[in-house]
């Protein structure tokens, strides 16, 4: 038996030449593996014997790869068929595949192999939520968990500009009209479900400053909202005031634009200037500037009705008539009329004084004369006997209401007056004037 002249241990450099062909001869019948070719590790043989022949049948191969690589087996074994125990590779270590982040990605540098560093990104509208990136560890594990994409940015709204709206004529109101915004989101993208405080489009708004928002939510429940305004304009004119002893009366808000004021002068008072007055677009008053002026009693006239027509729908009289000064009822109901004449003016009352018998007979309304002529066509007109004491109330349509025989006080005279259809109405228009007096 030959015997192996070693060189350097491990070189497969033999002192009989060839070593192929040698360990041929010496172990003719022996089966050999075929040499181990190993990439990316080393690889280190030992003969069951100890010599160092590295594919000799028992040769037990220990495997090792370089950092990031992994064989299947550390040992390898020659085995009698000429094959190596099992696959002895080096493979590039490799990770699990990572998963795919909702609303999101990622990128690596070298796929799911060791030390390959993967960045992870999040679509628009997207928050990363987590470690933003992983590496592949020797272990083959991650070095962190898939982050999550998270909807964390608000959707935008974008609200109407209104301009200013007018009010129509007569009204206080405009109606205001603008198209309902939508929500942007960069995650959800249109968003059409979007809430309005305060009135809805194509409503009457009144005058004034509404303050008005839209708010909108997108699936994540980030809230996203905007603020407008809608104001609306009166045209108004400049205020408008009763008359001295007259009233006004006014539709809609008595001074905005298309409103009528409508005059009236109490009983005794003619008016002058415009009836009615309308506000324009130009924030004036049509017609002219209203006035009642005291009644102009004509004493003149040569008959009863010319006199007492000037009182037609305008004052009511009481004619009080007496065959003389001295008349006892004459003087007891002059004198308790000395201290009711607010409430004689406020219903619109003028007294007419008949005294004396014809020839002699005189006429006066307050501190106005009436011949003795006039007055006896009052007399007869109305009927009232000259020797004796009466009283007569004429309404303003000229109508005979009530005679009286005898004195009575004011307050009878007030409550009789104030039965009267027409009365009725003039309350209501002095209350509302403030028009009173303690009668």
């Amino acid at each position: 038996m030959f015997k192996p002249v070693l060189g350097d241990q491990g070189s497969g450099q033999y002192a009989h030449g060839d070593g192929e062909d040698w360990h041929s001869r010496r172990y003719k019948g022996t089966p050999w593996c075929a040499p181990i070719k190993l990439k990316h590790g080393d690889v280190s043989c030992r003969a069951p014997r100890g010599e160092h022949y590295k594919n000799v049948m028992g040769t037990r191969c220990k495997i090792r790869c370089k950092q990031g690589y992994e064989s299947q087996n550390s040992e390898v074994v020659c085995m009698a068929n000429k094959h190596w125990s099992s696959n002895y590779a080096c493979r590039e270590i490799r990770c699990p595949k990572l998963s795919m982040p909702a609303n999101g990605g990622y990128k690596c540098s070298d796929g799911s192999y060791f030390n390959s560093r993967c960045e992870f990104i999040c679509s628009p509208g997207f928050s990363l939520k987590g470690y933003k990136t992983a590496t592949c560890q020797y272990n083959k594990v991650w070095s962190a968990d898939v982050p999550t994409c998270v909807d964390m940015d608000s959707p935008k709204i974008k609200c109407p500009t209104v301009k200013d709206k007018w009010a129509e004529p007569g009204k206080l109101t405009a109606r205001v009209s603008w198209d309902t915004p939508e929500g942007v989101d960069t995650a959800d993208g249109i968003l059409t479900d979007v809430i309005l405080k305060g009135k809805a489009p194509k409503s009457d708004f009144p005058e004034g400053l509404h303050k008005m928002s839209y708010t909108v939510f997108d699936r994540a429940e980030n809230k996203g909202s905007c603020r407008f305004t809608v104001r609306v304009r009166v045209r108004r004119c400049s205020p408008l005031f009763a008359p001295d002893n007259g009233y006004m009366k006014c539709d809609s808000d008595g001074d905005n634009y298309g409103a009528t004021c409508a005059f009236k002068c109490t009983g005794g008072y003619d008016l002058r200037g415009s009836v009615a007055r309308v506000c324009q677009y130009g924030f004036t008053w049509s017609g002219l500037d209203t006035t009642c002026t005291a009644m102009n009693i004509n004493v003149g006239v040569r008959t009863a009705a010319a006199l007492l027509d000037q009182f037609y729908e305008k004052r009511r009289l009481l004619i009080i008539s007496a065959p003389t000064a001295a008349n006892h009822n004459y003087r007891f109901q002059m004198t308790n009329l000395q201290h009711a004449q607010c409430g004689l003016d406020l219903r619109h009352v003028t007294v007419i004084e008949l005294v004396g018998t014809y020839p002699a007979q005189i006429g006066r309304i307050r501190h106005r004369l009436l011949t003795p002529a006039l007055s006896l066509q009052i007399r007869l007109q109305l009927q009232i006997p000259q020797r004796s004491f009466q009283m007569v109330l004429v309404d303003k349509q000229g109508m005979d209401k009530q005679r009286y025989p005898f004195p009575i006080t004011a307050a009878e005279l007030f409550t009789t007056i104030d039965t009267f259809p027409l009365r009725k109405d003039e309350m209501v228009l002095q209350q509302e004037a403030g028009q009173n007096c303690q009668s």
